[in-house]
């Protein structure tokens, strides 16, 4: 029978394996309650990654490793799937760019190797037109399937970097714009360095200490003083008036100040035209002060002024001139009605007897009186002489032996001539009469102390400056200078040496008409006369002759030739000649008409050249002979001698005038005068003129 155990020994046996069993079942509750705990969390983690993931402003996607997307959060689906009829988000190579392509694979390869990888600025194509730029970041995951197996997938995130490379872009273009900018900014200043080193105008800025901050090149130049070395002077060390200069910063912001005194670096003063201008800045102010040389500016100005006046003494000496030619045409024909009124009177007087011997005085003074008139003319000529290749030196020791008979002992002469001096374009007599004329002035002006006057001649050629004081042109001219060492001229007395009668002589000593005659002539011949004298000093006159080019004359000299011996009067067997002279001098008329018919002639005079004129139209085959007057009121002597022609052709005609001019001759010679006579000239030489032109045919 089997063994019964106490009741003591099995409770405790049970109890202990109720009271495990208990243990265990509250270990397992325990168990069960952290399970359920883990659970919960765990599925509340859950929720709040599938929250995070569906709401995160951010595209994010789950890829297998065959780049299926798993699952997509709704921005992803926004970004990449905005409308239902756009492609679907089941795959994300298909939208990225093929020349990005490369970079992702890439990328989700280092992603597998390393567990995470990005991307940058990948371009994701939504559509044809749509587009998204952003940075690819893809972090690889690992999970289990049922059967164990781990499954690679990748948790893709999209940051859409559009707006930031927009901001980008801006902050590149505005990087770009600053630094075209500074560019721009750094060639504007360098173009406004260039401006003020290459500006004609000195260009000095100061600032409110006055203190120079800019000196251009020209400021330099003008000032005498280096950059380096006018930098931080006060602006006073250039300008004087600096505070006239500075005064007008409270009132405008530019002044025109005119002509100032400034001073060179050396302490010189110059003349400058000052501008300036004020500029207020931040930093305070500054001061442009713009100067400009008034040097060159008071040269021309002094060189324009000194032009006028010689216009102006041109314009008068022009005038007086043409004044003396009329007053001399006058004159002449009064000398000659006197000369060959006391022609006259002598053959009709014994020689020897004392009316002779008066007549013969009046014969002198009539000469002499001819010879002034003739000096007027010379004076009042503006018409070119006609010159020819004239050896100076021959003149200037002609004029010394003509000077030697008249000089007093206590006056010593000599001459100095450069050897070989080449000849000048000129008319001998006119030449050695301005050379008697310095001389004579210069033997007057000494006096009667002791003195001497040196004649120079040299070949020069006048500098610029010279030629611009003169009015000459360039080329070789031969000098001649006349010296003395006389008292010399004041300065009131120069500009006047040359104004006809003005004479510094005592009255009956000069006629004022010396110097008039030089310069004259040497206007006439394309010269010019130079002038240095002062108080103590004596007087220099110097005359330039321009070089002859050519050796050809230019034409025949302007003295008269010398008359032909008269013929005698016409035999008693031959026909008298009738000649019709025409003048509107009465006296003049009255003369010849008694000259030529004690030669034989038929003399008809008129007054009047229309009825001239008409006398002749009556009987043109009547006269042998027409001598007219050139100068006659209302008529000229060139008309009649053009009527004459028109009338009978064959006539001779002369045509008369004591004011003759190259035109004159040229336009009488053009009508058909066949000789030019002039007044007052002797009986002889007008006789012998008449006797040639009648007695031609």
């Amino acid at each position: 029978m089997p063994e019964r155990r106490s009741p003591e020994r099995a409770s405790g046996a049970v109890a202990q394996l109720i009271a495990e069993l208990r243990a265990s079942q509250a270990e397992l509750e325990t168990q069960n309650k952290v399970l359920r705990y883990s659970q919960a969390a765990a599925e509340s983690a859950s929720e709040r990654f599938e929250a995070l993931f569906a709401n995160v402003p951010l595209s994010l996607m789950v890829l297998d490793a065959h780049d299926m997307v798993v699952q997509a959060n709704s921005m992803a689906q926004r970004s990449f799937q905005p409308q239902e009829n756009d492609r679907p988000l089941i795959a994300l190579m298909p939208f990225v760019g093929a020349e990005h392509a490369p970079r992702v694979q890439a990328a989700f390869a280092a992603a597998t190797q390393q567990g995470t990888a990005e991307a940058t600025e990948v371009v994701f194509h939504i559509d044809d037109e749509r587009r998204i730029t952003g940075d690819l970041h893809i972090a690889r995951i690992e999970s289990h399937s049922d059967d164990g197996t781990v499954l690679t997938q990748f948790l893709c995130a999209v940051i859409d970097q559009g707006p930031l490379l927009a901001e980008r872009q801006a902050l590149q273009r505005s990087a770009a714009e600053l630094q075209e900018r500074n560019a721009q900014l750094h060639a504007g200043e360098r173009r406004l360095e260039a401006v003020i080193n290459s500006a004609l105008d000195a260009i000095i800025c100061v600032d409110q200490s006055e203190h120079i901050t800019v000196f251009n090149p020209t400021a330099a130049m003008l000032f005498q003083c280096a950059a380096s070395d006018a930098l931080g002077s006060p602006l006073s060390r250039f300008l004087p008036d600096a505070q006239q200069v500075l005064a007008f910063a409270q009132l405008t912001t530019q002044a025109a100040l005119g002509e100032m005194t400034a001073l060179t670096a050396g302490g010189n003063e110059l003349a400058v035209e000052v501008n300036v201008s004020f500029e207020r800045h931040a930093e305070g102010e500054t001061t442009t002060v713009f100067a400009r040389d008034l040097t060159g500016k008071k040269r021309e100005e002094a060189r324009r002024n000194a032009l006028e006046a010689q216009l102006r003494e041109s314009h008068k000496m022009q005038a007086v001139g043409t004044m003396a030619g009329g007053i001399a045409h006058d004159f002449n024909n009064i000398l000659h009605a006197i000369l060959g009124n006391v022609e006259l009177a002598k053959a009709d007087c014994t020689p020897g007897s004392a009316l002779h011997e008066s007549l013969l005085e009046i014969d002198k003074a009539g000469r002499r009186a001819r010879d002034l008139v003739r000096q007027i003319l010379t004076f009042s000529r503006n018409e070119a002489p006609r010159r020819a290749a004239v050896a100076l030196a021959e003149v200037a020791h002609d004029t010394e032996r003509l000077l030697r008979v008249t000089l007093p002992p206590e006056i010593e002469l000599s001459l100095h001539l450069q050897p070989e001096l080449p000849p000048v374009l000129a008319d001998a007599t006119q030449v050695e009469q301005a050379l008697l004329n310095l001389c004579t002035n210069a033997v007057h002006a000494i006096g009667n102390r002791r003195g001497r006057i040196q004649v120079d001649g040299v070949l020069v050629q006048p500098d610029q400056h010279q030629r611009e004081n003169l009015g000459l042109a360039a080329g070789d001219y031969v000098a001649l200078r006349v010296q003395d060492d006389g008292p010399g001229m004041d300065e009131a007395t120069l500009p006047r040496i040359f104004e006809p009668f003005f004479t510094t002589k005592p009255v009956g000593q000069g006629t004022g008409l010396g110097l008039a005659v030089v310069h004259g002539v040497m206007r006439t011949h394309g010269g010019a006369i130079d002038v240095h004298s002062a108080p103590g000093r004596g007087s220099s006159f110097t005359l330039y002759f321009p070089v002859a080019t050519a050796s050809p004359q230019e034409g025949a000299a302007t003295a008269a030739p010398p008359a032909p011996a008269p013929e005698p009067a016409p035999p008693a067997s031959r026909r008298q000649r009738h000649v019709m002279y025409v003048d509107d001098d009465e006296a003049l008329v009255f003369l010849v008409r008694r000259l030529l018919r004690r030669r034989g002639y038929e003399v008809s005079g008129f007054t009047d050249p229309h009825e001239a004129t008409d006398a002749l139209r009556a009987a043109p085959g009547r006269y042998d002979l027409l001598v007219t007057d050139y100068n006659m009121p209302g008529y000229s002597g060139l008309d009649l001698v053009r009527a004459a022609r028109a009338i009978r052709p064959d006539l001779p005609v002369a045509l008369a005038s004591g004011y003759v001019t190259a035109e004159i001759e040229q336009a009488a010679l053009a009508e058909g005068a066949r000789a030019l006579i002039h007044k007052p000239n002797d009986v002889a030489e007008l006789c012998a003129t008449v006797d040639r032109l009648a007695h031609e045919r």
